[in-house]
């Protein structure tokens, strides 16, 4: 599907603007406000929203876009193309001055994942992807390396990456479950997904939920054109189409050839909560 070459470029240079006006703000004093069930807000992440909105309303203008920091109008509901944007993803490691937060945009077309971008304020990096077209990151010179996830088929050599701030003691039985010994935490989900699709990490597995739409539509479109799958802890895909924004049942985020046995080996853990 070449014919979202121009979406892919568009959303992978948004996402670096995004980055770089983003990257102005961090390490400084910060308006932290909170808001909804408890999360932090800055003026940051509103001046990345209205920053990419506003590019996307100028390169596609008859697209809907669904930012974290807007109201959900509903308008979204029943178009066959959404733009869907967490102008910082990872905000309490942004507000502590941290490393693990980034810019995240996806466009879903029928309600699937199809482009995405990820962009690292500090690092410079951007990940990108889109269904049919591959996968790459592109460092802060504007060199471009294609990614493909790892080739790990079964433990023992599974290598997690895991919430830092929502951690919870079930990711041990996890981690006991697939006999995984090698754990990285890392704030953003845009980061995770970025670390399985280059093939520094195997897999993600999130059991709450807490994430919504917008957390997972550009990772899981790059991931899945790295070559990896994300679904729900019941191997379900996401929905992207309904009104509600959660993603109630959890993230599962894998390399690919883990993705079956992940899924049936989380089972009797997920039947416990």
């Amino acid at each position: 599907m070449s014919d979202l070459a121009r979406e892919l470029e568009a959303s992978a240079r948004i996402a670096r603007e995004a980055s770089e006006l983003v990257r102005g703000y961090h390490g400084k004093q910060l308006d932290v406000q909170i808001k909804g069930s408890d999360e932090p807000v800055t003026e940051a992440d509103h001046a990345a929203s209205a920053l990419i909105v506003a590019r996307l309303g100028e390169a596609f203008p008859d697209d809907v876009v669904l930012s974290e920091e807007l109201p959900d109008t509903g308008e979204r509901i029943g178009k066959a193309r959404v733009w869907m944007v967490d102008p910082i993803d990872g905000t309490r490691d942004f507000v502590r001055g941290e490393t693990g937060f980034v810019v995240m945009l996806g466009l879903a077309i029928d309600g699937r994942p199809a482009v995405g971008a990820v962009g690292h304020p500090l690092s410079g990096f951007v990940y990108a992807g889109a269904a049919g077209a591959g996968a790459w990151r592109e460092d802060a010179a504007g060199v471009r390396m294609p990614l493909h996830t790892s080739t790990v088929s079964a433990p023992p050599d599974i290598r997690l990456v895991a919430s830092k701030s929502h951690r919870t003691a079930r990711i041990d039985a996890v981690k006991r479950a697939l006999q995984i010994t090698d754990e990285m935490n890392v704030g953003s989900i845009g980061l995770k997904i970025g670390l399985v699709s280059e093939a520094l990490r195997d897999l993600y597995v999130y059991l709450g939920g807490r994430t919504k739409i917008w957390d997972t539509c550009g990772p899981e479109a790059i991931l899945t054109a790295a070559g990896g799958r994300m679904t729900d802890v019941d191997g379900r895909p996401l929905v992207y189409d309904r009104p509600d924004l959660y993603n109630r049942r959890g993230l599962v985020a894998s390399n690919g050839p883990l993705h079956d046995f992940v899924i049936e080996a989380l089972g009797p853990i997920v039947a416990q909560s």
